[in-house]
């Protein structure tokens, strides 16, 4: 089965994403115009298909070593980033807003080829086995209560390791222009979806840690791979569910306001917040 069918398949049942939670917590009026009213985005900020033809061109060389022990050419991954950013580019309907790094289409490509070359040589899986590639899991939620809901927690995992202690790794691949803190890192609330989900389908112990590390390639002049890791453990998915079951509660109670933050410059809901 295809990742593709597999999604299909887990979003047949009531279900919320890490995806929404986020957007939900950093701003619910954009919850409100995204997943309740679908109201089309009036501009595409590049970094949404720029970091989505990145992972197309991650996918393809993780999977290839997983399903066929085979090694991509650089220049075929390089080949599938320019054809995937230009066709998502091309086939926008509304304006794509640039940026200082990639002020243009042709800037944006030239930008992901280099990405993808530092990518390329970084990759070490010495002692590693890949175990996923873009898997998708899903889990019931919970309330704060331990009652179990009729929500499915659905999320897809960049990737999934097991070292030679035969403990499992959880990588989610970003790019970004400035560097994470170490801090922001350890509160990240993907990760701690992504070991929800793995001790629900008990790819891990219910109270055991979940090991996790974030692979950043820095979008800058002389592009670089940068790691950082952090762990997750049983509280914190705990936490995570009793987030979730609020975040539910609130959505439920149609609570939806704007909130500030330095996100609001890629938002595709300008006007619509504006006029609101």
């Amino acid at each position: 089965m295809s990742k593709f069918q597999a999604l299909r398949e887990l979003k047949q049942e009531l279900h919320i994403s890490h995806s929404q939670i986020f957007v939900y917590l950093n701003c619910s009026l954009k919850y409100q115009f995204m997943y309740v009213e679908a109201i089309p985005p009036e501009r595409l900020a590049i970094a949404l298909p720029f970091g989505s033809a990145i992972h197309v061109c991650e996918e393809k060389y993780y999977r290839s070593l997983m399903d066929r022990n085979y090694l991509e050419p650089l220049n075929i991954l390089e080949e599938l980033f320019a054809d995937y950013l230009s066709q998502e580019i091309d086939n926008s309907t509304v304006p794509v807003i640039y940026k200082k790094e990639a002020p243009n289409k042709d800037s944006a490509i030239n930008l992901g080829k280099r990405l993808l070359k530092v990518f390329y040589e970084s990759v070490d899986l010495t002692g590693m086995q890949v175990v996923g590639v873009e898997l998708p899991l899903a889990a019931t939620l919970y309330t704060s209560e331990g009652e179990a809901t009729e929500l499915k927690l659905i999320g897809v995992l960049d990737l999934l390791l097991r070292d030679q202690n035969g403990e499992l790794i959880v990588i989610d691949h970003k790019t970004a222009a400035k560097a994470k803190s170490q801090s922001a890192v350890d509160e990240d609330m993907q990760f701690t979806a992504y070991s929800y989900l793995l001790a629900a389908n008990r790819r891990v112990f219910p109270t055991a840690d979940v090991n996790c590390r974030m692979d950043v390639l820095r979008k800058l002049k002389k592009p670089k791979m940068e790691y950082y890791f952090t762990v997750r453990t049983a509280s914190d998915r705990k936490r995570f569910a009793k987030i979730a079951s609020m975040v539910l509660t609130a959505i439920e109670s149609r609570i939806f306001m704007p909130q500030k933050s330095w996100m609001c410059s890629d938002c595709g809901y300008t006007d619509a917040c504006s006029k609101w």
